[in-house]
């Protein structure tokens, strides 16, 4: 892996693919897009927007903070304290409710990677995006590359409901991030390529992602193991006529064992 204009690039990586990749066809089986930045273009966009919209609606003290950002559990706001034992419906009589996943504000597991608030938060990992969403796609595929960085992302969110405090918020696009990088390690290891520098750099994420206070770590670590699963489904799914059909099946069963997690959560609340 060497430095470049955009961050890094695996020339081995490349040349195993112009090797091994029929016409029309990216490394890992996947439809050889035209424009391997338009996905992360638009992943960058929509995340862009929507800190946009908080920022004009109150920045950190925005509704949409609440609304969007994953909460285990929902609690009560009266005056700018919080009061835990009061219900919703109680609540609703002189305070603000602010809804927890558990209390039926399911959508927060995938909009709370898309939201934001600092915009030092939301400039790395928009930088990491492009910086690394392009290299993957040229390897996967548009569909697969959409894949991973959702499940990654909804991993990185099934480890914040299991590990992280009932009510303490999370948000950012961190553990897709980190998924991505987990795939990129992955794809430098199926070629031989040289680990040091990727794996530098996770040290240094690392570190700062325990060493510092109001930095979600279970967000971090649970998109990076989803992004490694599902990089492993797809780069070492068997080559041939059925490998679609096993990275499919793959993607869905890492689909299916979270959305089981999420249930599990659900029933213990």
């Amino acid at each position: 892996m060497r430095d470049a204009a955009v961050g890094f690039q695996c020339p081995d990586c490349v040349a195993q693919g112009a090797k091994q990749t029929r016409s029309g066809r990216t490394t890992y089986g996947g439809m050889r897009p035209t424009d391997a930045s338009a996905t992360s273009i638009g992943l960058i966009a929509v995340n862009v927007g929507v800190w946009l919209a908080i920022a004009l609606t109150g920045g950190g003290a925005s509704r949409l903070v609440e609304l969007l950002g994953l909460r285990p559990d929902g609690l009560c706001a009266i005056g700018g304290l919080y009061d835990l034992r009061l219900s919703e419906e109680l609540c609703q009589r002189g305070g603000t409710w602010l809804p927890g996943f558990v209390d039926g504000a399911y959508w927060q597991v995938l909009t709370s990677g898309f939201a934001h608030i600092d915009l030092l938060h939301i400039g790395f990992n928009m930088l990491a995006l492009y910086l690394l969403g392009p290299q993957l796609e040229h390897l996967f595929g548009r569909a697969r590359f959409l894949a991973l960085y959702l499940l990654s992302l909804l991993a990185g969110s099934v480890a914040v409901l299991w590990l992280s405090p009932d009510y303490q918020l999370t948000l950012g696009a961190s553990g897709a991030i980190y998924g991505l990088f987990a795939a990129f390690a992955v794809c430098v290891r199926k070629v031989g390529g040289d680990l040091r520098q990727i794996g530098a750099l996770l040290a240094v994420n690392l570190f700062i992602t325990f060493a510092f206070p109001n930095i979600s770590w279970q967000g971090h670590l649970g998109g990076f193991a989803g992004g490694l699963v599902v990089a492993a489904l797809l780069v070492y799914a068997p080559r041939g006529k059925r490998r679609t059909a096993y990275q499919a099946g793959g993607l869905v069963l890492v689909g299916l064992v979270l959305v089981v997690a999420i249930l599990l959560r659900l029933a213990v609340a």
